[in-house]
């Protein structure tokens, strides 16, 4: 499947350039086909290309995507043996033919409008990556909460690419509509990154002079985990990995990525004080239990204010996703082992 990528792009009689998309995409039988009709479903009138890059799913993913693949000569099919998403953007790079690159995944949805008004963008600004809001939406009554814990300063602080603000030049974004000069200058992805990896690519991208640009134009709906059990393992791997980012670059280190670790170690030093105190030792270490109650007082606070529209069952689960994102996040914080990431190998 694999090929090498041809030249320069072609012309196009509307004068808009050709883009290339890239999706890793590792078991998304669900959500495939939809993913898929979203992103080749644009208005920009330029050439576009879809490159799959799939790992080795337990699922229909494969035969879904050959199914596609089959009927719609812009997509492109190329392995990803990891299954890593790193190394199959890496691997769909590629295998991309054009100067412009907008990353999806497999469980987004992309507006009709996202490539061009990504192109728009890039060429009235001159940044090496543009893009927009990760607009969580649920369908069950589960995911709707958890969609409204991943828009609220409590679930996830207040970054721009979760609660919107602003446009103008920003850490990093969702996704990504990129030059593809800025990728190769760069040495793509950091495959050794399996989760936190667009924070750390555009990290080199700035560091290297590059500008990344947020937008709220560019918005695109996002399917929350569906329970809590792979909401807890989503965010634990998210804690790991960005420790991993705080110890590569550690000029990055900030108050929004730490609250989460002082939580979990304040309200278990509090909890275990309590209960200490409690039962039969100085009395005074009964005030620990201050700091979970504490807490619990925050989340229901966060859910007064931010359960507002919810249905009642989206509503009393609020707290519970809440704790869940803090505490899974901050445990993975805690316990990331040092040697998680390899060292990224220096460029000739």
């Amino acid at each position: 499947m694999d090929t090498e990528a041809g030249g320069s792009d072609p012309e196009h009689p509307s004068g808009a350039p050709a883009v290339s998309l890239i999706m890793p995409v590792l078991d998304e039988e669900l959500h495939l086909a939809e993913s898929v009709a979203a992103a080749l479903g644009q208005d920009h009138p330029g050439p576009l290309e879809l490159v799959l890059a799939l790992g080795p799913s337990r699922d229909r993913t494969d035969e879904v995507a050959a199914i596609l693949a089959a009927a719609d000569p812009r997509i492109v099919l190329v392995r990803n043996p990891s299954g890593s998403t790193p190394s199959g953007l890496n691997r769909a790079l590629a295998r991309a033919a054009h100067d412009l690159v907008v990353r999806v995944d497999g469980h987004c949805l992309l507006p009709p409008d996202y490539v061009s008004v990504a192109v728009e963008t890039l060429e009235r600004t001159g940044a090496d990556n543009v893009g927009g809001i990760m607009a969580a939406e649920g369908r069950t009554p589960f995911e709707e909460t958890v969609a409204r814990a991943m828009t609220s300063w409590l679930g996830v602080g207040g970054a721009p690419f979760h609660l919107g603000g602003a446009e103008g030049p920003a850490p990093t974004v969702y996704l990504g509509a990129f030059r593809r000069s800025a990728l190769e200058r760069v040495g793509g992805y950091d495959e050794a990154f399996v989760r936190a990896q667009d924070w750390e690519l555009n990290h080199r991208i700035r560091d290297t002079g590059g500008l990344v640009w947020f937008t709220p134009r560019l918005r695109v709906t996002y399917r929350p985990r569906p329970d809590l059990r792979r909401l807890a393992r989503q965010y634990f791997e998210y804690g790991r990995w960005r420790r991993q980012i705080m110890r590569r670059h550690p000029e990055t280190v900030s108050a929004r990525y730490l609250a989460p670790p002082a939580a979990v170690l304040a309200t278990a030093a509090g909890t275990a004080a309590g209960v200490v105190g409690m039962a039969g030792g100085p009395r005074w270490l009964r005030l620990g239990l201050l700091t979970p109650a504490g807490y619990a007082a925050l989340l229901l606070a966060g859910t007064a204010g931010g359960g507002r529209g919810l249905p009642p069952r989206s509503r009393a689960l609020l707290p519970a996703v809440f704790a869940t994102m803090h505490w899974a996040w901050g445990i993975g914080f805690l316990t990331s082992p040092r040697d998680l990431a390899a060292p990224r190998p220096e460029a000739p």
